[in-house]
């Protein structure tokens, strides 16, 4: 009996698995019928998303081919079947937005600058931007009979060097230090390099005075900086600059400790223009033309006034974005609000999660380099969440209308906006930890009393106080404004000023974030009971990502700046350094304290050419040493500290004949890696760049290696 033929094979079974499974998913995808085309956008995002992560051209090429395979299996199923038109349609998406997005960097992108060069430019203002905050003018300048240089680019120039005639249009000529966009400095920074490319800015700078105008601009200044410029003028104190954000969505006169303060209490989507904004504008313009047509019987009567707020509401709506400078957020807003409207105009309920899905479309198809940057997740993600609550019956429920005392109906309402603003918290956080590494925990509770101050007080006030400037009765009311406006940031800085404001984490893997996204959109998209499977990768990620043990070690790019992570805190070799490094740095490890000079902790010995420290970590010692200027050092000296030392760091290439015992950073490895993160206990190194990053915003294409590694030895055997 051991020998006889089975009476069911193996393949029969497998066959009849599979079916069943089938059977089961075409069950599924039946309930969750009206969701399905919410993932349209998803995987046109994926394939975005794809070409972004992976390093070249053959990689792209891979996953289009291999997208490609995957849609000519799925036509292999049978016909009929919702899992047959997904797998077609989800991989011919996923190829076509590689495809998108590696198109649009080949056509529109400016190749950055090979690299820093002195220069002496003539070119054509293309924009000025006013930074008061920086006391700095920003300015877009177009190089004329240059072409070593790129075709655009942005320079910086102090106020005090900005001459008479400088505006669109006119012709400058300038001294200046040109740079490539600058990458992330370490591992998790900010990449300001591909946000250039795409903006066509191929180089960086500062002017050097004297910057000459050749010929003076004869346009006159946009109305977006008027009105920036009027707003100014009009608001006293700190509020000016939240004022003129308000309006114009420019944020450059907001000073950086309320910028920061907004960011750490939860508030600081208010100041860039999103759906809160332009829908309280299209609300406003749509009550004031009903309003105001209703008072004619004629037209009450005989015209379809809703019609006619609708499209008042549409244009002004249209308006504002172009004024605003027309920034995803914003975008994404007015595409919304103007299908909200059709679908008032038709007659049908249009807030639901198609229309996120038809907004987050449009905004792929025409900006999908938008994907990666944090103010698209943001957006997408709370207004997702918004609906997505909105659309539970439980919630509905709880939050429709009754018959019900006016406390009672207070309560209630309080409860839905407490609810709603905690919704919005819980689906930032990833997206805050990511790309800030720190995310509001007091967010809502500031919400609470900061949306309905800025909703119903702030900006009713400053329309008024703009429309009643016409006639030169606006005065009372920008004092209102700037009022309204001390008690928000009185709200922010209050907040902000709580030990549990926000949560720090170190930078984490982009695998992890993907992780998180994947399973917050499995949550959010989905309705049946399955959709309760996106909890655990986002519980798993957020654990990992806030139980993540931050970097011993820091070094950025140019190898200038060093920050070591030890039991009294984190510390920077180079004591001078600006605000800015330190702030980044401080994010990139997840850490909220001051930090101190290197040469100051127990375990270092500096001199003004070389700092030795020895600390602790992972149950072993280590020796560092840092290079702390371009002096060159007694080979003989200089060799001995290098062989004694587990790591040595330097910004200037070294010899050959420096040998550490485990790793060797120096100019030539960082230019192949760029900034790197180092975890002793367990030997773990990331590096901005990839190894073959062929992307078009890398200044320069060299050859990558790996990190010089040298035979370790114990530490704890060293003299």
């Amino acid at each position: 009996m051991a020998f006889a033929p089975r009476q069911t094979s193996l393949r029969a079974g497998a066959a009849q698995w599979l079916t069943t499974a089938r059977a089961a998913a075409e069950g599924w995808l039946e309930e969750e019928r009206e969701q399905v085309g919410l993932w349209v956008p998803v995987a046109l995002g994926a394939g975005v998303a794809a070409w972004f992560m992976l390093p070249n051209a053959p990689m792209w090429l891979a996953l289009c081919c291999g997208m490609l395979a995957l849609a000519c299996i799925g036509a292999m199923l049978p016909a009929g079947g919702r899992v047959r038109r997904m797998v077609i349609i989800g991989a011919t998406l996923l190829c076509a937005g590689c495809l998108l997005v590696w198109g649009k960097a080949a056509v529109i992108g400016e190749r950055p600058l090979a690299r820093a060069v002195f220069a002496r430019v003539m070119g054509t203002v293309e924009s000025v931007q006013d930074v008061p905050a920086q006391d700095i003018v920003r300015v877009r300048v177009r190089p004329v009979d240059a072409p070593d240089l790129p075709s655009l680019v942005r320079i910086n120039i102090a106020k005090a060097d900005v001459p008479a005639g400088l505006g669109e249009g006119a012709t400058i000529r300038f001294r200046a230090r040109l740079m490539p966009p600058a990458p992330p400095s370490v591992p998790g920074g900010y990449d300001f390099a591909a946000r250039a490319y795409f903006q066509g800015i191929g180089a960086t700078g500062k002017a050097l005075k004297p910057v000459e105008v050749l010929r003076a601009s004869d346009a006159a200044p946009p109305l977006r900086a008027r009105l920036f410029g009027h707003i100014l003028e009009r608001v006293d104190g700190a509020g000016g600059g939240i004022a003129a954000a308000l309006a114009t969505g420019d944020q450059g006169a907001i000073a950086e400790e309320d910028a920061e303060a907004m960011r750490r209490s939860g508030l600081a989507h208010l100041l860039s223009i999103s759906g809160l904004h332009v829908t309280a504008l299209i609300g406003a313009v749509i009550f004031l033309l009903m309003r105001t047509l209703a008072l004619s019987r004629r037209a009450a009567l005989t015209l379809p006034l809703m019609l006619i707020a609708a499209a008042g509401g549409a244009l002004a709506g249209i308006f504002y974005t172009w004024l605003t400078g027309a920034e995803v957020p914003t975008l994404r807003s007015c595409v919304a609000a103007l299908l909200v409207l059709g679908g008032l105009a038709m007659g049908r309920d249009a807030m639901t999660l198609r229309l996120v899905a038809t907004g987050a479309l449009a905004v792929l198809i025409f900006w999908p380099e938008a994907l990666v940057g944090p103010s698209f997740q943001m957006s997408f993600a709370a207004v997702t969440a918004l609906v997505a609550l909105s659309e539970h019956r439980a919630f509905r429920a709880f939050a429709a209308a009754r018959d019900e005392s006016v406390f009672r109906k207070g309560l209630r309402m309080l409860a839905v906006t407490l609810a709603t603003g905690v919704a919005v918290e819980l689906a930032l956080m990833p997206i805050a930890l990511f790309h800030f590494h720190k995310a509001g925990m007091l967010g809502a509770f500031a919400n609470l009393v900061a949306i309905p101050l800025t909703t119903f007080v702030v900006m009713p006030l400053e329309a008024l106080a703009l429309t009643l400037d016409i006639v030169g009765l606006g005065a009372p009311f920008w004092w209102l404004t700037g009022r309204a406006l001390d008690l928000l940031l009185g709200i922010a800085h209050g907040v902000a000023a709580s030990p549990m404001a926000t949560m720090l984490a170190p930078a984490t893997s982009d695998a992890l974030f993907g992780g998180m996204i994947a399973g917050l959109l499995w949550c959010l998209l989905w309705r049946s009971r399955w959709r309760w499977l996106g909890v655990p990768p986002v519980l798993v990620g957020m654990i990992l990502t806030l139980t993540a043990r931050p970097p011993d070690i820091l070094v950025t790019g140019d190898g200038r700046h060093v920050a070591v992570r030890t039991d009294e805190g984190m510390a920077l070799l180079r004591e001078r350094a600006g605000d800015y490094v330190r702030d980044m740095l401080s994010e990139s490890a997840g850490y909220d304290g001051e930090l101190a000079a290197l040469a100051s902790l127990p375990g270092a010995r500096c001199s003004q050419d070389l700092c030795a420290l020895r600390m602790e970590s992972g149950g072993r010692r280590w020796r560092l040493l840092f290079t702390r200027s371009d002096m060159l050092i007694e080979r003989r000296t200089f060799a001995r500290d290098c062989a004694a030392a587990d790591i040595v760091v330097s910004d200037r290439a070294l010899p050959r004949w420096c040998k550490p015992r485990w790793l060797k950073i120096d100019r030539r490895l960082l230019a192949r890696t760029g900034g790197l993160s180092i975890a002793l206990a367990s030997g773990d190194i990331r590096t901005v760049r990839q190894p073959g990053d062929a992307h078009p915003w890398i200044a320069r294409q060299v050859r990558r290696g790996r990190p010089q590694l040298y035979r370790r030895s114990s530490p704890a055997s060293l003299p």
